[in-house]
């Protein structure tokens, strides 16, 4: 199967970025955010940025999410849209091959990607910032930003390969994407900001039991959590992922 993964992985890449055929302007859609967080935010923030957990945020949860959901609607919905999807269902690749070779282009992507903007935020802060040593991103840092990237990747591929396969056209792909990943965000921002106001404190407790768990302790805990989470989506796309029910649809 491996074979047929990447073969699904080598038709897949050049239509990467495709957007209904426009491949500048979803490169301009996504070279604000990436020249912000590559550029703008380590210059802004000098030496921290090699050790801020803000960083990480910016770097793990901010690309993946863009990139990702720039190009994982078009699995199927694109396929469908021009009229290919029976063609490659035809095809003698397995179900799984075709499923994972899609998302596994999608994370590459994604993750390359985010890999090219760590390398390029750290240049930015030596040459904003040149105390007369290289700065490198912390141990702690390098890692999370490593490996969080790619979980984060890997669970929006999840989830917008499950969406994909249930739209129409790609446009409306996205659409539902976007409303699954930004509005629970959104939301929770939002009630954060009701109880900071009702109750100021409330941040001066989150401290506390951050301290009380431990910093390595929490992110083992938000690691299991979005791992459960990405392994219950791509079980679900697995499950939809029916030939038969493909072509009726």
């Amino acid at each position: 199967m491996i074979a047929d993964i990447f073969t699904v992985v080598w038709k897949e890449r050049k239509g990467l970025l495709r957007q209904r055929g426009s491949r500048s302007r979803a490169v301009l859609t996504m070279l604000i955010p990436i020249i912000m967080i590559s550029i703008f935010f380590p210059w802004s923030m000098g030496p921290d940025w090699v050790k801020d957990p803000v960083g990480v945020i910016l770097v793990s949860v901010i690309i993946p999410m863009l990139l990702v959901g720039i190009t994982i609607p078009e699995s199927f919905a694109g396929e469908r849209e021009r009229h290919t999807l029976e063609t490659l269902l035809a095809s003698r690749l397995s179900d799984r091959a075709i499923l994972f070779g899609k998302v596994a282009t999608s994370v590459g992507y994604a993750w390359i990607m985010t890999l090219l903007v760590l390398v390029l935020s750290l240049v930015t802060v030596n040459i904003a910032h040149w105390d007369g040593h290289v700065m490198f991103f912390t141990p702690a840092v390098a890692i999370a930003d490593v490996f969080f990237s790619l979980i984060m990747a890997l669970l929006i591929a999840s989830l917008g390969v499950l969406i994909s396969l249930r739209s129409a056209t790609v446009q409306g792909a996205q659409q539902a994407l976007m409303a699954g990943t930004m509005v629970p965000i959104m939301v929770l921002g939002m009630v954060l900001l009701v109880v900071v106001q009702i109750q100021p404190e409330f941040i001066d407790r989150i401290k506390e039991i951050i301290e009380a768990i431990g910093s390595t302790e929490l992110v083992l805990i938000i690691a299991s959590v979005l791992i459960v989470i990405t392994l219950v989506l791509l079980r679900a796309a697995m499950a939809r992922f029916k030939r038969a029910r493909l072509i009726l649809d």
